[in-house]
């Protein structure tokens, strides 16, 4: 784009306006919506695929104050419906590890946990090595659900839109916590929550 409008005579060039840019973010959304339909007609390694676009083209979000808790997530772009919108990053660790670690941080009063289950071995610690995507906070009505794809046979988790997202808008996921107990307080705020994480 920036060698066509370098080389684009300025006669030519179209007027600019917020209300065009706010369309160009639809349209481009719309055209990956329409890439990612076309993916899905390449059953194998269909989700390589949507991994290494969402590696290339990150999605613009931003963490802020939230009215679920404390801090959350927020898109600054329009996300449409069934797109990657960020990997679950932290440091990979055994379910012994994350048991002593889980304690520590109980002891240090960290307050958040940022332990996320990849299967019964695997779990992904986010709390002192993640990225934005640990701010994302529990909803019993999300716009996003996470999903464990397959990259050369090492497991990643990434947050998927369950619907479109727009400007603003706090992402959200369903925790799936294990029933237990000991209830922890949900929240979300939502119309149809369940009272608890678990």
């Amino acid at each position: 784009m920036k060698y066509l409008n370098e080389t684009t005579p300025a006669a030519e060039l179209p007027s600019t306006s917020s209300q065009q840019g706010t369309s160009s973010l639809r349209a481009g959304s719309d055209f990956r919506s329409e890439q990612r339909r076309l993916l899905a007609s390449f059953s194998c390694d269909s989700d390589l695929l949507k991994f290494n676009q969402l590696k290339f083209r990150k999605k613009r979000i931003r963490f802020s104050r939230s009215h679920i808790h404390e801090w959350g997530l927020f898109a600054m772009e329009p996300i449409a419906a069934d797109e990657m919108v960020i990997e679950y990053v932290g440091q990979i660790i055994r379910q012994v590890v994350a048991d002593m670690r889980e304690q520590r941080y109980e002891e240090q009063g960290i307050g958040s946990s940022y332990l996320f289950r990849v299967d019964q071995e695997t779990i992904i610690d986010a709390t002192k090595w993640g990225n934005l995507s640990r701010f994302i906070n529990h909803s019993c009505s999300p716009n996003c659900y996470a999903k464990i794809i397959s990259v050369e046979s090492q497991k990643k988790i990434v947050i998927y839109s369950r619907q479109p997202i727009s400007i603003n808008e706090e992402v959200t996921y369903d925790y799936k916590f294990p029933i237990e107990e000991t209830k922890i307080p949900c929240l979300c705020g939502a119309e149809s929550c369940r009272g608890s994480l678990n």
